[in-house]
């Protein structure tokens, strides 16, 4: 297990946390597999009856870690990123998310994937997608408009501007809005309350409630990957990475 995954058990809840503050909790590839040995074991323990991501006070996931993803030898299905996707998407028991602080690209898609999520008041969500030169990913192109509506998928991906737990609740992206210091404590009373459901009953219906989507998000998730490596070779990304490291606003006047 990656040291940069918390795995902390709460008698039949299993809460996964990520643990990258150097990084702002960016996801790197060695977070990537640690989060799908967790979501692989949870799956396979009896013991457990539902799970929780969290992340930190101030921040729950800032996105990929870039020179690392950048780094990454493909996107086969045994590689870190589609091997946790795919974990989360098969993991049949509920999952919950505990959202403080910044919820960035993949901190924002892998919601899609959670049968609930709470998020504290001052928590703020992005998709900068677009804003990088490159493709939404995790099936948000799929799920994304399904949860919100066409309109709305469009406009927080083809903008890329942060939003407010207020906006992210009136979309529907989220359950509740809560105080900050109350978030996971709220997460966890929701996670031992499905804990005492009956087991079996609780993954037939999460697989019912999300048979409709399930088809479209794995097409989705093909498709994505296929155009994520031209555009991530492509001059766009380049310069919206360059600008990045460089801390200057991206030019994209002389792009077609």
């Amino acid at each position: 297990m990656s040291e940069l995954i918390k795995h902390e058990r709460h008698d039949r809840v299993l809460l996964l946390r990520l643990n990258n503050p150097a990084r702002k909790n960016a996801l790197t590839q060695a977070m990537y597999s640690g989060l799908a040995d967790g979501l692989e074991a949870a799956a396979a323990d009896s013991g457990i009856r539902a799970l929780i991501f969290a992340g930190a006070p101030d921040g729950f996931c800032s996105g990929n870690e870039m020179q690392d993803f950048l780094r990454a030898e493909g996107f086969g299905p045994q590689t870190p990123i589609p091997r946790f996707m795919h974990a989360l998407m098969d993991f049949p028991k509920p999952a919950i998310a505990a959202v403080n602080g910044f919820a960035i690209g993949i901190g924002v898609t892998l919601l899609l994937h959670c049968d609930l999520i709470y998020a504290g008041e001052s928590a703020r969500f992005q998709t900068p997608f677009v804003n990088i030169g490159i493709c939404a990913e995790f099936a948000s192109t799929a799920l994304l408009p399904l949860a919100v509506g066409n309109a709305r998928a469009a406009e927080l991906v083809l903008f890329g501007e942060p939003f407010s737990a207020a906006k992210a609740l009136e979309y529907g992206l989220i359950n509740a809005v809560l105080p900050d210091a109350e978030v996971e404590q709220h997460a966890l009373a929701r996670a031992h309350r499905l804990a005492q459901q009956p087991p079996n009953a609780l993954r037939v219906n999460k697989r019912l409630l999300r048979r409709a989507g399930r088809a479209a998000a794995d097409a989705a998730i093909a498709a994505e990957f296929e155009a994520l490596a031209p555009l991530l070779r492509g001059g766009e990304a380049r310069e919206a990475i360059t600008a990045f490291t460089q801390k200057r606003k991206p030019d994209f006047s002389r792009f077609e």
